[in-house]
């Protein structure tokens, strides 16, 4: 039995732990290589059987030259797909199994499963040939590509097993806390700046979903307007919560950014922003919101001992932009929790850039003591 996350038979089951149950748990002990990955595809032993335990051994060539030919596919254009280039880095993923079929503790089947294993940081992939074969993505390998491609935020998610921020831990003393001015933060690279936000994440910014709005809620995949209920109840926040992390680092990364929204890339640096949240909030018809605490709450923060009043960023994932948004174009009429991790970084950059200045922050806590939560 190991411990696993659901990914999806088509789409995302969230990231709840359960138990793996296969038709066999032993693979084959010689791999089939990726050229140039860390990892190889494993076969179980009886991932050709029929009902009759008959070898069909046309369906085991397909099933392999399938999940083989999606990542070599992947390996090529590795810079397409982020998550997978990081998982790569990171050596992640021990290898890739295929088996009969892929079932939770409560019987449910999977197309993919992200399972943990006794080494620190690394997980299994583990495949349903039947699944291959159901949903038609055998010899499709350039369409099992972006179904690999998406679920690989779970096998970077799961691989990491670092221990997690929690709100007590933020710093007493928030002179420490390593922000930078605007004119150190227009000097560091791309990768600085990034790895200047992964030590913020470590400190006082953080990623959340407000008051557990989310809780049981539907999610909606990328791309799509359809809503899929969780497999969890909690699946659905840790899904938003790993895309929010990758818009954010798509901001402070990209040059797009500092070019477009250079006040989004220094609020996010600077000590302005200490939340960025996303929610279910039916009763509010925005999109997006910018709100920031009373100038009575001001906090001194960094080394130069500057004085700020706290942001908070807040998604409201159900709803769509309005055409009076300075990002209408952008979501394409998706809402909010619909967009993919690029689309979503330039809803969170406008919304900071268009919002962070001294105006928009008083009248936007003025609004808030009338109409709070």
């Amino acid at each position: 039995m190991i411990a696993i996350v659901p990914l999806a038979i088509g789409s995302h089951k969230g990231s709840e732990e359960h138990h793996v149950g296969s038709d066999t748990g032993t693979e084959h002990s010689v791999g089939h290589i990726i050229e140039g990955a860390p990892f190889r595809v494993y076969l179980s032993e009886r991932v050709g059987t029929d009902e009759e335990g008959s070898q069909v051994q046309a369906r085991v060539d397909a099933a392999l030259q399938t999940v083989v030919g999606a990542f070599n596919h992947m390996m090529k254009h590795r810079t397409d797909y982020a998550r997978f280039q990081e998982a790569l880095a990171k050596d992640a993923l021990q290898k890739v199994i295929i088996e009969p079929k892929v079932v939770n503790r409560e019987g449910k089947e999977f197309l993919l499963l992200v399972a943990r294993t006794s080494q620190p940081n690394q997980v299994n992939l583990l495949i349903s040939a039947f699944a291959l074969e159901e949903q038609g993505y055998l010899n499709h390998p350039d369409q099992l590509v972006p179904v690999l491609a998406r679920e690989f935020q779970w096998v970077v998610s799961k691989s990491d097993t670092t221990p997690k921020h929690q709100m007590k831990e933020r710093p007493i003393d928030f002179k420490q806390a390593p922000i930078k001015t605007n004119q150190e933060i227009s000097e560091l690279s791309g990768e600085e700046r990034e790895h200047l936000l992964q030590n913020l994440f470590g400190t006082y910014l953080i990623t959340t979903d407000r008051h557990n709005s989310l809780d049981g809620q539907s999610y909606y995949e990328t791309g799509s307007t359809t809503r899929i209920p969780p497999s969890q109840p909690d699946s659905t926040t840790k899904l938003y919560d790993i895309r929010v992390r990758e818009a954010l680092q798509k901001i402070v990364r990209e040059p797009y950014f500092q070019e477009h929204t250079p006040k989004a890339v220094r609020s996010l640096l600077n000590g302005k922003i200490w939340n960025v949240a996303f929610a279910h909030i039916p009763d509010r018809d925005w999109a997006t919101r910018t709100r920031v605490v009373p100038k009575e709450q001001s906090i001194t923060v960094g080394e130069q001992e500057r004085t700020i009043q706290p942001a908070m960023i807040l998604i409201n994932i159900h709803r769509s932009a309005a055409p009076d948004d300075t990002f209408y174009s952008e979501p394409n009429g998706l809402p909010m929790g619909a967009l993919p991790v690029d689309k979503l970084a330039r809803v969170i950059a406008r919304e900071i850039q268009d919002n962070i200045t001294e105006k928009s922050m008083r009248g936007h806590v003025a609004q808030d003591e009338l109409s709070a939560p």
